[in-house]
């Protein structure tokens, strides 16, 4: 299933990649402020629904762009969230940060993943149980003993009251670690805490599928990912923490009056 993943991953990167030397001929539209679809986010995702439904015709799916399929539901065993361009924003751009996101939920939990990166040629997988990897290569996260010691990321919603919210939160971690970096992709920036490039991460009003793979990839690293209050309801309520283990404590405790 892994394998299988992979191969719709790199598909939908084709896509991809022959639309990005062309971005003018993109048609872009506004579903709400600053939330945009493209026709490229579409045919990617057509693309991995393709893949996957040809390998197992069975399974249901949940898509960003095409939604839930008519056969997902509670009792749904098998259930693929996809999310063709995490980052739609960075890719009409031409900012070189954005994702595709492929988790498999199994019985309701999360246990395949995978997020290439189609700028750099990174491929995040992970397998529930079986540890998180970049490129073939095991991951772990970092674990400073203190957020001091840490790099964190962060991102907002399109709406100015997420906006005003991030500010205060930013106030709030910033000047307790050596930075705050926001670069547009859900997806990427867990992946970069599973990877050890960053060493948390923080954001609410998030959709399953910005986070289920990324979150997987965190937690078969070695890290914790849970909600502001460090609950662990996160991929329902799209408000989500993800650090190792001392960071994640840190960032909770200043962070549970936003939850």
């Amino acid at each position: 299933m892994l394998n299988t993943a992979i191969k719709a991953a790199r598909r939908a990167a084709t896509v991809i990649n022959r639309a990005s030397f062309d971005l003018d001929r993109i048609t872009v539209s506004e579903k709400e402020h600053n939330n945009f679809v493209t026709d490229i986010d579409q045919a990617a995702e057509q693309a991995i629904v393709e893949t996957l439904l040809k390998a197992y015709p069975d399974h249901a799916i949940l898509g960003e762009e095409s939604g839930p399929s008519k056969n997902l539901n509670d009792e749904s065993e098998y259930a693929w969230i996809i999310d063709p361009i995490d980052g739609t924003t960075n890719f009409i751009h031409g900012y070189p940060n954005y994702c595709i996101s492929i988790a498999l939920q199994q019985k309701g939990v999360i246990t395949q993943a995978v997020i290439y990166d189609p700028v750099r040629n990174d491929l995040f997988t992970a397998t529930k149980g079986a540890g998180a990897y970049l490129n073939d290569k095991r991951i772990r996260v970092r674990n400073p003993d203190r957020l001091a010691k840490a790099l964190i990321a962060a991102n907002h919603g399109p709406e100015p009251r997420a906006l005003a919210e991030f500010l205060r939160m930013y106030e709030t971690v910033h000047p307790r670690c050596h930075g705050v970096r926001a670069s547009g992709s859900a997806a990427l920036e867990l992946a970069n805490v599973a990877a050890g490039r960053s060493d948390g991460y923080f954001e609410k009003g998030l959709k399953v599928w910005d986070i289920a793979a990324g979150a997987l990839l965190v937690t078969e690293a070695g890290g914790i990912v849970g909600e502001f209050n460090g609950e662990s309801e996160y991929l329902h309520k799209g408000d989500i923490i993800a650090a190792g283990p001392k960071v994640f404590a840190q960032m909770v405790t200043l962070l549970a009056p936003f939850a």
